[in-house]
């Protein structure tokens, strides 16, 4: 277990409830939008936002890239990349889950607003860190069979991210009788010491976990077991678990509202089992547990699974792997 502490600077402080506090008013996002991904390009499950004008949505697709939105009139442009074997024409457009390993696969992406730095989980290349121009994105941690969300802590720097599981890759999981086993795992990433520990063993699925905005706990999916863990940082609890909510469905990754407190959850309610047709919801919860609020994105996401709820600027951005656009919904 790594013991250095990164401590957290005034600005760093400034920078946490200048990003996640407001006096935000919740209606039921009834207006949506789309931003539509390339021809041929799929499998949106990002939508990371970068400084104070809010660039992007950068987001991660299945062919291996990085794309950052640069608005209506240009669309998606390509940003980074994880694999260093990666070439344009072997890869762009490929939807070929047997291509992973060669071309990359990018699942999840989590920006350190103090220095710019976008944080990334592939599935086959692990943790990965690419600087503000984007490019070939840096390995920092590999030797995961399936690597899947992520979270930076925006007051300590520490990284804390899931690997899936310890036997099967994400291609497997498209394979007829493919089972999800409980072998995931719950990592943190310290950038000073370059080391990786293991704070959680036996998760069920993926999905990507959430740290408060003051730092105290992390919130992390239990994908097939219906539930959502807190995971605690500080005080007399630190380093044990609750079960913070039951879930109707299989919670996804957790990302953090705007609203000091509180946090979106991507929820497939019918995913595991499967009972079709697939209802997607994004799910309002607060650090206690209690569901505020919960949005149906049956009409446009009809029976698809959604990895994804990211808040900004009163709109939530959807994400799933089977759409070749972001949904914007917004009131």
């Amino acid at each position: 277990m790594a013991t250095s502490q990164v401590q957290p600077s005034m600005l760093s402080i400034f920078v946490v409830f200048f990003c996640v506090y407001g006096n935000v008013v919740y209606g039921q996002f009834t207006k949506f939008d789309k931003l539509t991904l390339p021809r041929g390009v799929i499998g949106p499950e990002a939508a990371s936002f970068r400084g104070f004008m809010a660039e992007g949505p950068f987001t991660t697709v299945i062919d291996g890239r990085i794309m950052k939105w640069q608005g209506p009139n240009i669309g998606f442009v390509d940003f980074a990349y994880t694999s260093p074997a990666r070439t344009k024409q072997f890869c762009d457009g490929t939807t070929d889950p047997d291509k992973g390993p060669i071309c990359g696969r990018p699942l999840a992406l989590s920006f350190q607003p103090i220095t710019g730095l976008l944080y990334i989980t592939d599935a086959y290349f692990g943790l990965l860190v690419v600087g503000p121009n984007g490019g070939l994105a840096t390995q920092l941690a590999g030797g995961f069979k399936f690597a899947s969300g992520l979270d930076v802590d925006l007051l300590t720097g520490y990284v804390y991210f899931i690997d899936a599981s310890l036997t099967y890759e994400i291609r497997n999981t498209s394979q007829t009788g493919f089972n999800y086993d409980s072998t995931g795992r719950f990592l943190r990433y310290n950038p000073l010491t370059r080391q990786v520990s293991v704070l959680l063993s036996g998760l069920s699925g993926g999905g990507g976990p959430a740290v408060s905005a003051d730092s105290t706990f992390v919130l992390v999916p239990k994908l097939t077991g219906l539930r959502v863990l807190k995971y605690w940082l500080v005080g007399l609890r630190a380093n044990t678990t609750q079960v913070l909510v039951n879930v109707a469905g299989n919670p996804n990754k957790i990302k953090r509202a705007e609203r000091l407190g509180e946090f979106w959850m991507a929820v497939s309610v019918g995913q595991v089992p499967r009972r079709p047709p697939i209802t997607p919801q994004g799910v309002r919860i607060n650090s206690n547990g209690v569901i505020l609020q919960t949005v149906s994105f049956a009409t446009e996401f009809f029976n698809k699974t959604i990895s994804l709820v990211q808040e900004q600027s009163g709109k939530l951005y959807v994400g799933s792997r089977f759409t070749d656009f972001i949904g914007v919904y917004s009131n």
